[in-house]
């Protein structure tokens, strides 16, 4: 089980010594893939730099990025790391039982997503992760370092890449995270349409059919399938209006 396609994505990190950090204990544990989503510091400052060690080269090949969908391009499997108690069907669940999903096919890029040091990541950038996983901490004191959060996801990343593959896995390759994200949207425009969701329920409705496809680990022909239906469903209506037009 390969390390070589995990991206470690960052969203909006805002301290250089944070991501120094990150970039050494990355190279501690043979990750070197390192994508900042709308950086709010320099990544390459001397207080970076100085905190990477040997890992300046992570540091310096660090692909920057604008939105989250960017950083997740080409990706067939996310998870994302969240301290937050949710309420949402999909479990919160510990990495050393969750990350080694992240190796099943090697040959094919994933990536594991860390939210802002103060705030982490919002409703809206957890939907771009199909599972979820949170560090136990002690009750007395739950607040992790970005840095210490990486840490433990790498080490826990290394102990599994380790391990010999026991089964092939290759009936589940999944769909690229963007063409899934496709059919989400002209899901969405055409419930909208039919009047299934309204503007101001729809964000809310769409999370329910997320967490059900994502359960689903959906392979590429079976979203073109998907979409298939619903662009017939497209147009059967237009070929309804048409006819009462007439």
């Amino acid at each position: 089980m390969s390390l070589a396609g995990l991206r470690i994505v960052l969203v909006e990190p805002a301290g250089p010594i944070n991501i120094g950090a990150i970039a050494r204990v990355m190279k501690n544990f043979g990750l070197d893939h390192l994508v900042l989503v709308n950086p709010q510091c320099d990544p390459q400052s001397a207080e970076a730099l100085m905190m990477a060690v040997h890992g300046k080269e992570i540091l310096e090949s660090a692909v920057l990025v604008a939105t989250l969908p960017e950083a997740l391009h080409g990706c067939v499997r996310a998870i994302a790391t969240t301290g937050r108690v949710r309420s949402w069907e999909t479990p919160l669940e510990n990495p050393r039982t969750a990350l080694p999903w992240l190796l099943e096919e090697p040959e094919k890029p994933a990536a594991l997503i860390f939210g802002r040091e103060d705030r982490g990541l919002s409703n809206e950038e957890l939907n771009y992760a199909q599972r979820f996983v949170g560090i136990p901490t002690s009750p007395d004191y739950v607040a992790l370092n970005l840095a210490t959060a990486v840490a433990i996801c790498c080490y826990e990343l290394s102990q599994c890449a380790e391990q010999p593959k026991i089964q092939t896995l290759r009936q589940t390759e999944l769909a690229p995270i963007e063409v899934v994200e496709a059919y989400y949207q002209q899901l969405e425009s055409l419930l909208l349409k039919i009047g299934y969701v309204y503007p101001h329920t729809a964000a809310s409705r769409m999370e329910k059919f997320r967490q059900l496809y994502n359960r689903a680990h959906l392979k590429t022909g079976e979203v073109a399938m998907l979409r298939g239906i619903l662009q017939q469903v497209e147009w059967a209506l237009k070929s309804q209006r048409d006819g009462e037009n007439l």
